[in-house]
């Protein structure tokens, strides 16, 4: 059976553009075209279906009736169109594996472990891509991501890897080496946190009935806080997962053992199409092995 005969793809995208922007100007400049031309699309469209699909609004364009309805459908098609396209042309190689996280968790926690990884799974090339946006999985070329929030978000897989929990931490050597014995002693000395990471929370768990320090100094990046910390600039506000090599080799140091659970958890995220890649199934399995090494609250 014959397919029925289609209007032409450039025109529909341009209406689609036009119709989802409310204006000619701003469709041309996404599509990279002049104002004529979305016109000259949009019109050919319109003499082709036999319907108005765009009026005239002020300076802008509105859809009727009919344009409404033709935008939805043309909108989600070619959606689909460009989640086949990047499937094909970015995640279809079964021997590449591209992995997407904060800085700080990758430095300090997935670059410690990554190499076990590479060695049980020879066969996969791995990259490691950084950045503080969520990686967008239609847009980037990300096979994987390690996601640090409440979970919940929609149009990827999730799950849950492990959870968190704060805690202070010194140099050693701060202050000549006579470091708080108790958590009131904090009062005395300089404090540390991440843009995201309060201390008043740790506070009510230690007993304090303290509000947020006004004077504190907030390092944006997790990664560089724990490096001013070890330097002796103060006592900082650490996370778990990121902070067990600098105790290890006594960089830095556990001031009490009171701990506050983190709101927040690192999870694994990747796009539905995804579900049955053995690469991706094999990172999962291999990270939710190495976050139950960590011993992190789950």
């Amino acid at each position: 059976m014959a397919r029925p005969q289609l209007p032409p793809l450039n025109a529909l995208r341009a209406f689609e553009a036009a119709a989802r922007l409310s204006s000619i100007s701003r469709a041309a400049d996404e599509i990279h075209v002049t104002h004529g031309a979305i016109s000259h699309q949009v019109k050919a469209l319109e003499d082709f279906l036999g319907v108005a699909l765009l009026e005239r609004k002020g300076r802008g364009v509105t859809a009727t009736a009919a344009g409404r309805r033709l935008a939805e459908r043309v909108g989600s098609a070619l959606e689909q169109i460009a989640e086949a396209a990047t499937a094909i042309s970015r995640r279809d190689d079964p021997g590449r594996l591209k992995i997407s996280t904060l800085p700080s968790l990758a430095a300090r926690w997935l670059m410690p472990r990554i190499g076990s990884f590479m060695e049980a799974h020879p066969e996969f090339e791995v990259s490691i891509q950084t950045g503080r946006e969520l990686a967008d999985f239609n847009r980037d070329d990300i096979d994987i991501a390690i996601r640090f929030g409440r979970g919940g978000w929609q149009g990827v897989r999730v799950e849950h890897l492990m959870g968190d929990a704060y805690f202070p931490v010194c140099s050693p050597k701060l202050n000549r080496g006579v470091l708080p014995k108790k958590p009131a002693d904090l009062a005395k000395y300089k404090l540390l946190r991440s843009d995201s990471e309060m201390w008043a929370p740790w506070f009510h768990a230690a007993g304090l009935d303290w509000p947020e320090p006004a004077k504190v100094t907030v390092i944006d990046d997790s990664s560089v806080l724990l490096l001013a910390a070890a330097s002796g600039q103060g006592v900082a506000l650490a996370r778990a997962s990121l902070v067990a090599s600098d105790l290890a080799n006594r960089t830095l140091v556990k001031l009490f053992d009171v701990v506050a659970p983190s709101m927040g958890a690192h999870w694994l995220v990747w796009p539905p199409h995804a579900d049955k890649s053995p690469k991706i199934r094999a990172f999962r399995e291999w990270a939710k092995r190495e976050a139950k090494k960590s011993k992190l609250p789950v």
